[in-house]
């Protein structure tokens, strides 16, 4: 949108996916250091936020939902017979926006929380089966990231974002599948790298809403 005397304000709707840029970088250790490795798929979701533009500068708060299919492995360095595997199967984030608009271009900068959902696994290499595991690791992080959104159409816009997560490490115990909890205790987590494309609805209000294709 091009600068103007008079703010705005507008809800935005819309979609976002990603691919293999996507990356969660995961370590283990008990006493000793077991593995690390990058756990990358795709992901999927969408978000709602508020944005409020005066002259050519645009503040927002948003929230975004995510399904989530990021997994990987690699040998147990401290178990020759078994491997870790680890996956994220949901991530939210909850973040504030500051952006510069010019014509129909949004540059933006944002930070917040996020909140992951990851499970650990330890694999037997000879058999594929789980030998323990800890489950529904929900862990809430810092994350910043940087967009640009373009608008291709009244009221829509097109975009890419990228996000880093860091989700940093804590101690888990891992649970062997009839319910015993092994001895030693472990430290898992990971950073994740995003990079997503995203579709944008506004509805707005307070001194109207540009009709051609605009930010």
């Amino acid at each position: 949108m091009a600068p103007s005397t008079t703010g705005q304000a507008f809800i935005l709707v819309g979609t976002v996916v990603g691919g293999p840029a996507v990356i969660a970088r995961s370590n283990v250790t008990a006493v000793l250091f077991l593995g690390c490795y990058d756990a990358d798929g795709a992901v999927a979701g969408g978000q709602i936020g508020y944005r409020w533009q005066t002259g050519a500068w645009v503040f927002g708060l948003e929230a975004q939902g995510d399904w989530a299919d990021l997994s990987g492995s690699t040998q147990n360095l401290g178990n020759r017979v078994n491997h870790i595997h680890s996956k994220m199967d949901a991530f939210g984030l909850f973040t504030g926006q500051v952006g510069y608009a010019w014509n129909n271009v949004l540059l933006y900068v944002k930070g917040g929380a996020a909140i992951t959902s990851t499970s650990y696994d330890f694999i037997v290499n000879a058999t594929n089966l789980t030998a323990a595991s800890f489950n529904d690791d929900n862990r809430w992080s810092p994350t910043v990231g940087v967009g640009l959104e373009f608008g291709f159409a009244p009221n829509w816009s097109v975009g890419v974002e990228y996000d880093h997560i860091f989700a940093g490490r804590r101690d888990v115990t891992f649970v062997t599948p009839a319910g015993v909890a092994l001895a030693a205790t472990y430290n898992t987590g990971g950073d994740t790298d995003l990079v997503m494309a995203r579709i944008n609805y506004r509805f707005g209000w307070g001194g109207g809403f540009p009709v051609a294709a605009r930010y």
